[in-house]
């Protein structure tokens, strides 16, 4: 029997969908909208997955105070510790420091809290302060108290952070291409959404990841600008970073960088180790004028090292300097 001419389609017709947007057309860009974030939430989510077990932990674990901190252990000798800008254990293990480090020092290289393989847990606001406290507690139980310590960057504020307040636990500072004082800075500004709850978590898992994957190129010719990007940068996963959680703390400690600088500027002059400044003459990033070498000024028993035609990847394109720093920290501690 032919079919019945009369039947109707459960599916609307081209007019009755035209029909229907005219109609409501806000609710209807609303749920298409939704549904494209949602299933760019999914791939996200996948990526993320798929980067983690193409970059699975290379070192050990430690939970402290319920977080599960990834970190790394080479070397022997006098303890130095290694805290960088969110970018893990594999930005100073790509440098070759970690293998110039290890063969003089026992030299331990954490994952800060959201990064990497560390956990990152969200009822907790991770200023440098909190950071330096888990930090503290992690070398107690690893004991590797009275350690010297390197910060890169954002680290830079968590090595002072704890340097200020656990002073025994620190012999002597090592701080690379750091801000210390508050000054405009775009990038905090332009975080703030990602870091606010609901909001940052709707961004960091959608459009953030996509972005970070399209600026990538970019940000790594600014960061390491005028120096050309170091082949040794080549094996670093980007695909760790992007990932949602990551994103998003990388969002939180940006938009926390003034306020914890404003903070921390009040105290610089509690600081007595030896401390070693060095930075990039032509960071893109950071005006060492304002920033290494006015804590150089207020520190009497600091020196600072500006190094001629570095950027503010340091680490990487001047990795043999960084050590010297490092070397020179530590003489003086035997003074």
């Amino acid at each position: 029997m032919p079919p019945s001419r009369n039947r109707i389609s459960s599916r609307p017709s081209q007019f009755e969908s035209k029909a229907s947007l005219r109609r409501h057309p806000v609710i209807t860009v609303a749920g298409a909208a939704a549904f494209v974030l949602a299933d760019t939430a999914l791939v996200n989510r996948q990526l993320a997955k798929k980067a983690q077990r193409d970059n699975p932990p290379k070192g050990r674990f430690i939970e402290v105070d319920g977080v599960r901190l990834h970190y790394v252990e080479r070397g022997s000798g006098r303890p130095l510790v290694f805290h960088g800008n969110g970018s893990m254990i594999q930005d100073f293990e790509s440098s070759g420091l970690i293998e110039l480090s290890s063969k003089r020092y026992r030299t331990i290289v954490f994952d800060r809290p959201g990064f990497g393989h560390s956990s990152r847990p969200r009822e907790v606001v991770w200023t440098p302060a909190v950071q330096a406290d888990l930090f503290r507690k992690a070398l107690e139980r690893l004991g590797a108290e009275r350690a010297i310590v390197l910060g890169h960057s954002w680290g830079a504020a968590v090595a002072v952070a704890l340097a200020m307040r656990h002073p025994s636990s620190v012999q002597a500072l090592v701080l690379a291409s750091g801000y210390y004082y508050p000054s405009a800075r775009t990038d905090a500004a332009t975080s703030l959404p990602s870091a606010l709850p609901g909001l940052g978590d709707i961004l960091s898992y959608t459009v953030s990841p996509i972005m970070g994957r399209m600026m990538w190129p970019a940000m790594l010719r600014r960061m390491f600008g005028p120096s050309q990007v170091s082949e040794k940068d080549a094996s670093f996963p980007m695909e760790m970073t992007v990932r949602p959680s990551q994103m998003r703390a990388a969002a939180a400690e940006a938009s926390m960088m003034v306020p914890s600088a404003f903070i921390a500027s009040k105290c610089y002059g509690g600081l007595h180790m030896p401390t070693v400044i060095i930075a990039g003459e032509c960071d893109r990033l950071i005006d060492i004028g304002k920033q290494s070498a006015r804590l150089h000024d207020e520190l009497k028993q600091s020196s600072l090292l500006r190094v001629a035609g570095a950027g503010h990847m340091i680490h990487q394109s001047a990795t043999s300097d960084v050590m010297a720093a490092v070397d020179e920290a530590a003489d003086r501690t035997l003074q």
